[in-house]
């Protein structure tokens, strides 16, 4: 007789510039954030090659400074997205390392490693980070990890969402489900609430999550019974203290241009160390007023010193800043709720702790107590535990009460004739869902129906994200609009979409997920365990 050996579910918030990794313990009867090896709650969601080996989190972060072309942040910001993206190309220009084109218009990460060039996609890198939190909680917990669920951006794409679990099966995880940050934040705060007889009977709460490298808002309802349903979504993939740290970095490369007449933004060395200041400058400006920027021999023996207020900080981002409030108002409009209707507004994300972001928030809600009780760092990653928890059994009355509606945060439709998209389903629509909706040829005797899938909010298809397309083949000869198609897009609870087109006259049918999520090969991990010589 064989023992089946019950593993533990962790939960996993992989940010843009720190990560976190959590479990509910049931004999304690509460989450706890696991530990890194350095002791640290929160690791670096960053990777480098020190010629030898790869470093990962903390051991990559502290030597930013002297090795920048082999060390890589931001990737979360890249997860998805194709090699021509505006803003990605954009953020290229600020990165020290190399980022090219490889196949399918896909970023590849290029590291020198063991005295040759590698290319790393962005999966491979955040595989590396995800089996960097896994290793943490094995050694925590004293036993092997293999479920996990890992949260990702309210805003995030089908892509981006594929990625993600894409990522995850490379470490070696099986992705039990993936849940977008501000819910999982609103788990975290909302859980004692569940339950509980002396809470309201329904709350509207609004989430506003500005992390490192991203803006997610996010506006619910949680009620007593124990069900946790999200109206709507918003926000920004390419927003967040990464952009601050910049403004700040910009302003220090005119002034060093100004006083020197030197332009030292293509020193990769110097940007490194000059980064690592203004970030610290950017810490500690939310505790006060005034701070200094000093680095010795920035440049061919040349020291810089500066010092930065707190009013020309938030000179430098108000555009930035301005951004976040048209994304509150965006989403509350969405839910079709009142800003006086909002009970709670939560924060999350280590950049509300901008005095700034924090005053801007309170004069929108009217100087509505801003909620602050959850811990900013790791509320995402207590909120994911919680669900994995819900989601094999564990845990108490609130957690197994626990029922999740999320919604599809942009809208899904194909490309008609014209270039104009039909939208099968509204962004902020609930998922689970499925929806159907019936095309007919547009040219005499048309031979193939294309099925372009897109997603986004305008109206030409190929302004939005292009996600996938195939084709529906044999079609009788017929006049134009006599043969008909039904179209079926269905989302999973990953909010994974899966696309399938059937001619009515013949039966005739074709599907696809998208992107082909989860279908991760072995021999793709195994290259890639090779690659990195782990």
């Amino acid at each position: 007789m064989t023992t089946t050996v019950k593993t533990i579910p962790i939960g996993i918030d992989l940010g843009t510039t720190y990560s976190c990794v959590a479990v509910w313990f049931d004999q304690h009867n509460r989450v706890e954030i696991l530990p890194n090896e350095q002791g640290n709650k929160i690791t670096p969601s960053c990777v480098a090659s020190n010629h030898t080996e790869l470093l990962i989190g903390e051991g990559a972060k502290n030597q930013i400074a002297r090795n920048p072309n082999n060390t890589v942040f931001d990737v979360k910001r890249m997860m998805g997205c194709r090699f021509d993206n505006n803003k990605l190309q954009k953020n290229m220009e600020s990165w020290p390392f190399k980022v090219i084109e490889g196949p399918k218009d896909k970023p590849m990460i290029v590291l020198e490693h063991m005295g040759t060039d590698k290319e790393f996609s962005p999966e491979e890198i955040s595989s590396l980070i995800l089996k960097k939190l896994k290793e943490a909680a094995e050694a925590y917990l004293g036993t092997m990890v293999t479920d996990a669920v890992i949260t990702v951006l309210a805003y995030f794409s089908d892509k981006q969402r594929q990625a993600t679990k894409d990522a995850g099966t490379l470490a070696g995880l099986n992705v039990v489900i993936l849940i977008s940050e501000p819910t999982a934040a609103a788990i975290a705060y909302g859980l004692d609430k569940i339950s509980d007889p002396t809470h309201p009977q329904q709350k509207n709460v609004f989430v506003f999550d500005l992390g490192g490298g991203t803006f997610d808002v996010s506006l619910l309802t949680i009620s007593r019974d124990g069900t946790i349903n999200v109206k709507a979504v918003g926000g920004d993939t390419h927003l967040g203290g990464e952009d601050f740290d910049k403004a700040i970095v910009d302003h220090c490369v005119q002034e060093f241009k100004r006083r020197q007449r030197r332009d030292i933004s293509k020193n990769a060395r110097a940007m490194g160390r000059l980064k690592v200041a203004c970030e610290k400058a950017k810490r500690d400006l939310s505790s006060t007023a005034e701070t200094s920027i000093d680095i010795d021999c920035l440049y061919d023996g040349t020291d810089f010193s500066m010092k930065v207020t707190r009013a020309k900080f938030e000179a430098l981002n108000a555009s930035f800043f301005e951004k976040c409030n048209e994304h509150v108002e965006n989403c509350l409009r969405d839910g079709n709720m009142h800003k006086n209707n909002v009970d709670d507004i939560v924060l999350v994300g280590g950049s509300t702790r901008i005095p700034k972001i924090q005053q801007m928030l309170g004069e929108f809600f009217d100087w509505k107590t801003l909620c602050k009780s959850i811990n900013a760092d790791e509320a995402v990653a207590y909120g994911a535990a919680v669900l994995a928890a819900n989601l094999s059994g564990n845990g108490n009355k609130a957690v197994k009460d626990l029922i999740l509606l999320d919604v599809t945060p942009l809208s899904l439709g194909i490309s008609l004739e014209g270039g104009y998209m039909s939208v099968l389903i509204p962004r902020n629509t609930p998922i689970p869902t499925l929806k159907e909706g019936s095309y007919t040829t547009s040219v005499d005797d048309q031979e193939v129906i294309l099925i372009s899938v897109y997603q986004g909010e305008c109206k030409e298809g190929k302004d939005n994200i292009f996600l996938d397309e195939f084709c529906l083949h044999g079609i009788p000869p017929t006049p134009a609009g006599k043969e008909e198609s039904k179209v079926s897009f269905s989302i999973d609870a990953n909010g994974i979409l899966d696309v399938s087109a059937e001619l009515v006259s013949t039966g005739n049918k074709r599907s696809i997920v998208i992107a082909g999520s989860g279908n991760v090969s072995k021999d793709y991990i195994e290259k890639m365990l090779r690659k990195v010589d782990l």
